[in-house]
Formats: C-alpha cells, structure tokens, sequence
C-alpha cells in the first residue's frame, strides 16, 4: 500500500511539473531578413536548406528581397529546388513562410502609399513567380519597416495578420508598446488586421541601442509576459541572411523555458486565436522612428526619391491618356523598369546606412544611378505619349497642357519656348478662340494662367495678336527698404535689413489675417543653428541681406534673397503667383568646407551602446522658423494614407529610448485651437520637423555631425531645399491641404508641338472635392483607377471620359468585388462609390476605350 501511495504521489508530482512546464511554454519567430541587395551570399540557399533538414522542428520566416531567388536559381540551381521542394508547403503545418514580400524592405513611412502598394505588389509578382504555392498570411519585418495605414493596403492584398515587433534590429525605431497578446490593429480607414503588438512588458534592452529583451526569448522577457497574463508570449529574431548559426535560440530551452519555434500563420491561426484581442487605432506617432534627419546624404536620398515617386505616377496617368485617346499601346515593360528602380531606391539601408559599400558604389551612389533611370523612363514616356496625343493635321505654335491630378485647375504655368518662336509681339489663345493673358519672361519663356480639367488637358496656341493687359502681382521696394509683394491673396514684407526673413504676411481674403508672430524672437523664415566648431548658435537674421526683384508681374513675381549665414552664403528665391494660394521658396546654401552643424559629439565618447545620440536633438539643427500668430497650436501631419492630429507637447527628444514621431512625410499643418486659421508647411523631401508648445514651427534644413555606427555624416556641396507655405482657413481637410500638395507634387506639364491632340480640352477621369487619384493602370485593355478619399465618406460620384463594358472594385491582389452601376452621359460615363475617411479603393473599367 505504500508503495502504491508512493508511486501515486510520484505520478501526481510529474503530472504538476508537466503543467508546469507547459504553463511556461513560449513560442519563438525565427528566419531570415536581407537579400541580394541587402545581405545574402551565394551559399546561403544551400544553408537554409540544409539547417532545414538537419532540424526538423525548426520554422522560418523570411523576408529575403525577391530578387534573390534569380540569383539562387543561376549560382545553385541544386540549392535552390530543393529550398523549393520545402518552401511547397504553405499549409498551417508547413515550414516556412514568407512574411515580408515587399520587393525592396522599405520603411514604408517615409514614402508615398502608392509606392507602398507597388512594393508589395511587385514583389509577390516576382515570389510567386519563384514559388507559385507561396501564400502570404503575416507581414512582419526585423525592420520598423511599418505605418498606420497598413491594415487596409495588407487586407486588400490578402494578409491576414501582422506583427509590429522588430526586437532585434531598432536602430531606426520600434512601435510603442501596448498591453496584452494580441490586438486588432485599426487603421486609419477602420480596416482592422488582427497583430502581435509589442507588448507592454517588451522593454527596451539595456546598454543596447537597437533591441528590446523579446530578441531571444530569455526567461526574463518569457516570465514577465506570463506574468502580466499572457498566455502564448512570443519572441522573435529574422537573422542577417549569412549568418551562420542555423536556429538562432538552440534548442529553446532556458531554464524552465521551452520555447517552440513557429511561422506567424501557424501561431495566429492555430496557437493563438482564441486569445482575448483589443482594438487599437493605431496613429503614425505610435510608429517611434528616427533617422539622421538633416544630414545632406539622407536629404539627398529622400529627395531624389521623392522626384521619382512624383514623376512616375504623373507618367502613368499620361500614358494613360494616350492609350485612351489614341490607341497608344500601354508601355508596361517600360513602367516595371521604371518602378523597380524607384523600389530598389526605397530600400531601408539606402536610407539608414547611405555610406556603405565601396566608393563610387554606396546605397547613396545606387540611388542616384536607380532613380535616375527611372526619370529618363519617364521623360521617355512621357514625349512618346505627347507625340502620340498630337494627331491634328492644322499645324501651328501649340503648347498642350496636362494635368495629371484628379481635380481641376486653374493655375499659372511657366513654358519654355523653342528659340525660332518669337516673343516679340505675342499673343494666347485657347481652344475657344478666347485670348489668354501672358507674362513673358528671360529665357525665351512665358507665364500664362492655364485652366485644365482632372486627368486631362487643354491645348493653347500662340498668335501674333498682341498679348492682353494683365494687372495683378507687383513687387515695390518700400520707403523704409523693405520689400512689399502682393497678389490678389497676399500681402508679404521682405526685411532686407534682418537677413531678409518675412515680417509680414496679410492674407487679404481671409479678414486679412495677419500670419506672422511678429512678437516672437525669432523670424519668420529666419535660417538658425548650432554651428559647434563656429561660436555657437549662429543666424540669418545676424547680417543683412540684399534683395533683388527677378519678376515683377503681373502673372507671378519673385524675388532673391541674398545673404550670408556663419559666414556661408545663401539665396532663397520667393515665389508668388496671382490667384495661387502656395507661397514657394527655394533655398540654396553654398557652404564653405564641412562645418558643423547640430550637437557636437567629442572626440572618443561616441558609443554605439550609449541611448544619447547627437543626431535625434532637432532644437540644435539648422532650422527654418516660421513664428506663426495662432493661438494654442494644433499640429496635423500626413503620413500614407493618413493624416494624425499630433498628441506630441514637443518634437523633440535626445536618446534612442525615447524616439518621438516627428517625421514630416509632405507636409505638417499648424493652427488654432479651433482650427479657425492655419498655416501648412510643405517640404520636397521626408525628413523631420520642430515644434512645441514655446518652440515655433521649424523645417530641418542641416545636420552635419556623428550620426550611426560612429559614422561622421558631413556636407560635400551645397544644399538645395524647396518648401512652401498655404495659409488657410478652417481644418486641414477643409482647406483642401491634401489636394494642394498633391498639386504641388505634380506640376502642369507642357508639351510645346506644332501639332495638338484631336480634340482641344478633355477630361479622363473626374473625382469629388477631397478625392486622389492615387494612381492609373491597365490590365490588357482593362483601366484601373485608384482613388483615395481624404475628405467625407458619404457615397460620391466619379467620372470617366471614356467608355467601359462594366466597372467593378477590385481588391489590390486583383480579386474582384462588387459591380457598380455606371450611368452615361455624352461622352462620359459616372459611377457612384462609398469610400470611408482615408479609404482607398480600385476601380477596374472594363474594356476602356474612347468614345
């Protein structure tokens, strides 16, 4: 008897420690990040293969550039089946998943949501291509490569889930953290995708400036998640392709920890789906990620990339006019070149580690050669489509003008002409016979104020009849030396005396609404930095500028400011145009050497380890200021898809562990606090921004100092910024903000013939008041359009110049939805479509063809 009570109790205390042990069972994401751009040798096909087989219960998740697989399949053909023969498995019990199909690992917030869609879109083009069974369940990424308007771009391609860990790689950023296992990430449409957040008890690691304790599943980050009640805690490394160590945890065992290494598809779908979620909205300020900001490598960068994405969609709308109006083919082979390059110039390490690679060869260096080819596609399509367009057989002096946005407009336009048209006596005409009046400037060039309607164009003619009056917009110097502008919009003071900042803008139709703090210490568009190795905090206001009138009206002016900065001299030339609500102006630095600019960093105390990093601390950067005169500022700022009401007191922050959002993607809004009055700011490149509740609106215009890795970021040539201001009345969607940087990203484009297209003006496609048309594609003879809604969801109509068997939403992995009722019109058709608040929706027109 005894002995059966011994053997009883021995039995009861096994079963306990059993439930112990599974009680403190954690759940492990393993795999691999990089690719043939990033990091992948020829042999690591082979290794992945082989680590498979040697352990059988290990899964990985990969997000390898799709580009990859081409190289595999020609260095190691052998290698490369059998990773197939293993990838073939996509179900819950298969082996491997691909987690992030993006063709070039962007950030994804730093560049436009239809470059986003692109990335994605591409690159499951090329996997399925390499693996035709690949199912794309979970997106994750060891990189922050994240942004609030995810859940509706990953849904609609077929994702499922997400994870918004990156614990082993936060050099850039991490999200903020949020309690509980599991939540359902909504973003800023309402889309909902079910997430693993980064959970609250995820703590950043110490003396260490790039992981949280989830990188390897200690016992120390699996206990404090079951002790704050989550019951399937799950860690996670994608290792460096080339890493050499095959399953990155062992066996998983640490202490009384066993952790089981798992694809993101199999933890949601069969370990975790009965855990409790919350719902979370999810903002861009959530998304805490930085780079060096201001320096003139990762200005350049964002820059030209920012050209790139402007341009191509602007060609494809183009392109689809001549396809549409003149049977032109579709020059799809063209466009997928231009794309690839503009995605490989969007890959993270172009932008987080710009120097690396061999001189005349860095990420710097493949950004200039990849966006460049994709400009050259671009011009190239862009003539052949102008030429195609122009078709008539009466031959003249035409300049026909596009507008490549879905909304239409009235603005002024500066064209070039060729050097045999003589702008002696010249006079414009539209497509009515109506003359049109002109401005004509040096260079062989005129400014005239072209209307043209959304996705459309509008042919003008040059005669010999004299040219209209035009009165509007003047510049006069003033008796005091100052300089005043003016336009039908505006009132602006130059004060050449104070390094030419503007001490005065009265918006006139707006109960002339005086724009600048003209209490405030510093100036308006006053240039000020710490200048470390030249006495501090130097100005523009410090010397006195000379100012020049290089237009003077009546259509636009401009004037050139001239002056110096730490002994460095600088122009900013400042645009206004009558009629024209943006105020532009173009900065250029010429500096002398590589001075410092920023927070100083020591010889010998840069520490890769060390939280402080001199580069995150915009207050001591070179800063644009524009002292607004608003009350209790609000600062609303775009992101993909999204706007976000800031939540931030102030930008700024000084330590890798306490990131702050303060990225500006294209633009930032600041007004009242009820949002009575406002000032938007625009830049050409993403970079960051400065702000708080004493600190006046500020633009990142220099950084020169210790930026990552111990890396000096320094300036080789001058820097060259254009901004641009809207004061506005009312909210940022009221003022139609949006759609005035949309504008101001894609500018009229003329083309100068002696022939025009058939018809004199006409419209392809037309959207209600706070729509985009993010972009225009075809499908064979199939037109996509893709609209994002900014403004209301109520149900608005959309028009089409041409004419289409059908029209039916499409998701963006092509499956089809509902069918909409099209309604016709003389030589249009119109369809109605409910789209929420920051919606995107594809609509596929059948057949498209002219009328």
């Amino acid at each position: 008897m005894l002995k059966k009570l011994h053997y009883l109790f021995f039995a009861l205390f096994i079963c306990f420690n059993c439930v112990k042990v599974s009680a403190q069972t954690a759940y492990y994401i393993d795999g691999y990040h990089g690719g043939i751009w990033g990091h992948y040798p020829d042999w690591n096909t082979r290794f992945m293969a082989d680590m498979l087989k040697k352990n059988p219960n290990w899964k990985i998740n990969i997000e390898l550039e799709p580009e990859t697989w081409d190289r595999a399949r020609a260095v190691d053909p052998s290698a490369y089946a059998d990773f197939k023969v293993l990838f073939a498995d996509q179900s819950l019990k298969g082996r491997i998943e691909y987690v992030n199909p993006a063709y070039a690992q962007s950030y994804m917030y730093n560049i436009s949501g239809e470059s986003i869609i692109r990335q994605l879109s591409y690159g499951m083009k090329m996997i399925k291509a390499h693996f035709p069974e690949a199912v794309f369940t979970t997106y994750s990424s060891e990189e922050p490569c994240f942004t609030s308007a995810l859940p509706q771009i990953l849904t609609s391609f077929g994702f499922k889930y997400a994870s918004l860990k990156n614990p082993n790689t936060c050099f850039g950023g991490y999200t903020r953290p949020h309690g509980g296992e599991l939540v359902n990430w909504i973003g800023p449409d309402g889309t909902a995708i079910i997430a693993s957040p980064r959970y609250d008890v995820e703590k950043l690691a110490a003396k260490s400036t790039w992981q949280t304790i989830a990188w390897n599943n200690s016992a120390e980050y699996v206990n404090a998640t079951l002790a704050d009640g989550i019951a399937h805690p799950i860690g996670m490394t994608l290792q460096d392709a080339g890493w050499k160590g095959g399953p990155f945890i062992g066996d998983g065992v640490h202490g009384n920890i066993k952790s089981i290494y798992t694809t993101w598809r199999n933890y949601f779908t069969n370990v975790a789906a009965r855990d409790a979620r919350q719902n979370w909205k999810v903002s861009q300020e959530d998304m805490l990620v930085s780079l060096v900001w201001g320096s003139q490598v990762t200005q350049q960068i964002a820059q030209k990339v920012r050209l790139s994405e402007n341009k191509l969609v602007a060609t494809e709308k183009l392109a689809a006019m001549a396809k549409i109006y003149a049977t032109a083919t579709w020059p799809q082979a063209a466009l997928d070149s231009a794309w690839r390059t503009l995605l490989l110039s969007q890959h993270h390490d172009c932008w987080i580690v710009p120097y690396n690679g061999k001189p005349g060869n860095t990420w710097a260096d493949e950004v200039t050669v990849w966006t460049g080819h994709t400009n050259r596609i671009c011009d190239s399509i862009i003539n052949r489509a102008g030429a195609t367009l122009n078709q008539s057989e009466v031959r003249g002096n035409y300049i026909t003008v596009y507008n490549t946005t879905g909304v239409d407009r009235g603005e002024v336009i500066s064209v070039k002409l060729p050097v045999t048209w003589n702008l002696g006596d010249i006079g414009l005409i539209d497509g009515d016979g109506q003359a049109v009046p002109l401005q004509v400037t040096a260079e062989n060039s005129i400014i005239f104020k072209a209307r043209i309607p959304s996705i459309g164009y509008r042919v003008y003619q040059l005669t010999d009849k004299a040219p209209l009056p035009a009165k509007g917009a003047s510049v006069s110097k003033m008796a005091n030396g100052k300089y005043q502008l003016e336009t039908d919009l505006y009132k602006l003071i130059i004060d050449p005396a104070h390094g030419g900042v503007i001490k005065s803008i009265i918006a006139k139709k707006l109960n002339n609404k005086e724009f600048v703090d003209q209490s405030n210490a510093r100036g308006f568009n006053e240039l000020r930095g710490n200048f470390y190795n030249d006495g501090g905090f130097r100005s523009s206001v410090d010397s006195a500028a000379n100012v020049g009138i290089m237009e003077n009206g009546p259509l636009r002016i401009k004037v050139l400011v001239n002056g110096q900065i730490a002994g460095n001299n600088y122009t900013q030339v400042i645009s206004l145009e009558q009629g024209q609500p943006r105020i532009d102006i173009k900065l250029n630095i010429d500096w002398k050497g590589n001075p410092g600019i920023g927070q100083d960093t020591k010889p010998g105390t840069y520490k890769m380890d060390l939280p402080a990093k001199a580069f995150y601390d915009d207050r001591n950067k070179l800063l644009a200021m524009f002292p607004l005169n608003l009350k209790q500022q609000k600062v609303y700022k775009n992101a993909p898809f999204d706007v976000t009401e800031s939540k931030l007191k102030n930008t700024f922050f000084n330590r890798w562990d306490s990131i702050k959002n303060n990225v500006i993607l294209n633009w930032v809004d600041v007004t009242d606090h009820n949002d009575q009055y406002g000032m938007a700011l625009f830049t050409d490149h993403t970079t960051s921004y400065a702000h708080g509740e004493d600190f006046p609106l500020g633009l990142n215009i220099q950084y020169s100092g210790m930026g990552l890795w111990g890396r000096k970021y320094g300036i080789n040539g001058p820097t060259q910024i254009n901004y641009a201001l809207i004061p506005h009345a009312g909210k940022w969607d009221k003022a139609g903000i949006w759609t005035a940087g949309t504008k101001w990203s894609e500018p009229l484009i003329a083309i100068v013939a002696d022939k025009h297209p058939p018809e004199m003006s006409t419209s392809l496609v037309k959207v209600p008041a706070g729509y985009e048309v993010s972009a225009i594609n075809f499908d064979g003879n199939d037109m996509l359009v893709r609209v994002f809604n900014t403004g209301t969801g109520n149900k608005k109509k959309v028009t089409f110049g041409c004419r289409a068997t059908k029209a039916i939403l499409t998701k963006l992995n092509g499956k089809e939805g509902k069918e909409l009722a099209l309604s016709k019109q003389l030589h249009q058709i119109s369809t109605m479509v409910a789209i929420p608040k920051f919606g995107l929706r594809t609509i596929k027109l059948v057949n498209a063809r002219s009328f």
